[in-house]
C-alpha cells in the first residue's frame, strides 16, 4: 500500500488555497475538505464562529480515517496557527501518512481585490469580510518556517496542559457546538 500524503493549506482568505486544493484533489486523488463549502451548506449566509471549530474538527476525523485508509487528503483551510499545523503533522505520521504544507501569502491590496471580487462574481461560496478584519487575521496568523514547509523541523511538543496532541486536537476542535 502506498504511503498517503495529508496536505495541508495554510493562509488568509483569497489567497487561493481552496483553488491549489482543487489541483492537488485531482492530481493526487486526493479527498478535499473544504470548511468554507460545508459552513456555506449547513448555514447559507451565517457563519458562526463557534460552528466553524466544530465543522473544522469533524473534517480532521473525516479526513484522518480516509488517511488510516490509504487515501491522499487535503485539509482547505486556513491553519493560522502553528500549534494546529504541528497537531495535523503528528496526526498524519502516527498514522504512517506524509504531511505536505501549503502556504499561501499575498499582498493584502491583492488580497482585498480578490475578495471583492469573489463576492460580486459568487457571492454564495463567501462572507463580506471587512478591512479591519483582514488586517486583524494577519496580526494573528502565524507565517509557516522553511522548516515547517519542508518537513526538516521536527513537531513541537504539545502546549503546556496536553499530554498529546490529541487531546489537544480535542480541545481545539470541540465535537460539538456549545
Amino acid at each position: 500500500m502506498r504511503q498517503p500524503t495529508l496536505f495541508l493549506t495554510v493562509g488568509l482568505p483569497c489567497t487561493g488555497k481552496t483553488t491549489a486544493a482543487r489541483r492537488i484533489e485531482i492530481e493526487r486523488k486526493a479527498l478535499r475538505l473544504t470548511k468554507d463549502e460545508w459552513v456555506k451548506a449547513l448555514y447559507g449566509r451565517e457563519n458562526p464562529p463557534s460552528a466553524g471549530d466544530v465543522i473544522e474538527g469533524r473534517l480532521i476525523q473525516i479526513g484522518l480515517r480516509a488517511l488510516e485508509l490509504g487515501n491522499n487528503v487535503v485539509i482547505d483551510y486556513g491553519l493560522w496557527s502553528r500549534n494546529e499545523r504541528s497537531c495535523l503533522r503528528q496526526a498524519a505520521a502516527d498514522l504512517g501518512a506524509t504531511a505536505e504544507l501549503r502556504y499561501f501569502a499575498l499582498a493584502p491590496a491583492e488580497q482585498r481585490r480578490r475578495l471583492d471580487q469573489r463576492l460580486a462574481e459568487a457571492p454564495h461560496t463567501t462572507w463580506p469580510v471587512t478591512d479591519e478584519e483582514l488586517a486583524e487575521w494577519a496580526t494573528i496568523f502565524e507565517i509557516p518556517t522553511r522548516g515547517e514547509l519542508d518537513g526538516s523541523e521536527p513537531v513541537d511538543d504539545p502546549p503546556a496542559g496536553f499530554a498529546t496532541w490529541d487531546q489537544w486536537r480535542g480541545h481545539r476542535w470541540p465535537p460539538s457546538v456549545s
